[in-house]
Formats: structure tokens, sequence, C-alpha cells
């Protein structure tokens, strides 16, 4: 183990001129290490250390109870931004269609099809969800694009020019979780930061935010 692995797994270290703190984030499969600009490396590798054990057992956590991923089924069901479509597969079909709640997929690399197919399909009403909450927190002039992500660390993003991203597989997830990612993104187009008055924003609109978001730490590995 070197010194910037925990349990075999990869420090990823993302430093900050906003930041103000260090911060440890553990996901399945992944340890991210946020701090500001000028925190030299000496210090972060400190920090790490202090609490290595910690991160282990959180690793070691999500390992036990994520799920194996297994291919899609003819006949399986699959939420789908709050409805659930009944998945087909069909060996001669070539690309993907829904039809109503049944979505058609080829029956050769389902898996990579459904994925495809989710991506598309939920652009659009992202793009609307998050056009709802920017107009809610009256910032709809500083919302420059909405974009599908495919990251491993993180549910959602927004960047200082207005581009926000969030992830297909939160289409999965029930519609509070959705719509909890979507302002808390949206809130950063008031506040680039998790300041109080951040959070103040959120709860505004959102005032049991942390129930959906508790539900996406215990449960967002099986999206």
């Amino acid at each position: 183990m070197t010194a910037w692995e925990v349990a075999g797994v990869p420090v990823v270290i993302r430093r900050s001129a906003r930041r103000r703190t260090v911060a440890v984030q553990v996901t399945p499969g992944a340890v991210t290490l946020y701090a500001p600009a000028r925190v030299p490396d000496t210090k972060l590798l400190e920090i790490l250390d202090a609490r290595r054990d910690w991160v282990a057992g959180h690793l070691a956590g999500y390992a036990a109870r994520s799920p194996a991923r297994s291919a899609p089924q003819d006949g399986q069901r699959v939420p789908f931004l709050g409805q659930e479509l009944t998945l087909h597969l069909d060996a001669v079909r070539t690309r993907p269609e829904r039809v109503g709640n049944t979505l058609h997929l080829p029956a050769q690399s389902a898996e990579a099809h459904l994925t495809a197919w989710t991506r598309r399909a939920c652009a659009a009403p992202y793009r609307t969800l998050m056009q709802d909450h920017a107009a809610r927190l009256g910032v709809s002039d500083r919302l420059r694009a909405v974009h599908v992500s495919d990251t491993r660390t993180r549910w959602g993003s927004c960047s200082a020019d207005g581009s926000i991203r969030l992830h297909w597989r939160l289409s999965r997830a029930p519609t509070e979780v959705l719509h909890y990612v979507a302002l808390h993104e949206a809130a950063h187009l008031l506040e680039m930061n998790h300041s109080p008055r951040y959070w103040a924003h959120v709860a505004h609109h959102m005032p049991d935010w942390q129930t959906p978001r508790t539900w996406l730490r215990t449960h967002g590995h099986t999206l």
C-alpha cells in the first residue's frame, strides 16, 4: 500500500482556491480528498493517515453491500423518472425503442443499449427539471447548460459558468432524490460553496432535504 492509497483504492486530490477546509469523501470504490489550494501535501497526508481506518471501513462497507450488477433480463422492470419500464429483449432488434411502458432492447449487448438509451432519454427531462429549479431560485439567467454525466464519484456538479451536470443513474432514483440533487446544484448558481447561506436556500425550497440526501448516501450504490 502506498501513502496515497487506502485499501488498494487510489486517493484523488481535488484542490480549490475557494475551499477553506480539508474534507475526505468516500464513495463505492473511490476516495476523494478535497483541499484548499495552499495546503501542502505533507499536511494532507497527515490528515489522510489519521482517517485511514475510517476510510477503509467505509470502503469495506460499500463493497459488502454493493450488489453484483447482472445483465438486463427479459421482463425485468427498471425505474425511470418516477415510472417503471418493462424490458423486452429482442434478438433481431438493432436499437432500443420505448413503446408505452415497455422498453424494447437488442438482446446482444443489452446493458450497453440500456445505458445509452437512458442517457439520451433523460437529457430533455433533466433540462426541464433544472430550468424549473433555477426559476424557483430566481437564477434562470445564470443557467447556461444542462448535461447528463457518467462520473464515478459525483451525482451532480455545477461549474462557475453555469453548466450543470446530473448523473444518468439518478433517473432510477425516487423522484424526491432526483429533485434534491437538482435543487442542490441549482442553489450553487447562487452560492458556489456549502456555506450556511447556501443551505438556507436549499432548506427554503426543500425543508426535508436531509431525507433524500440520506437516502442517496445509503442507497445510491444500488442505482
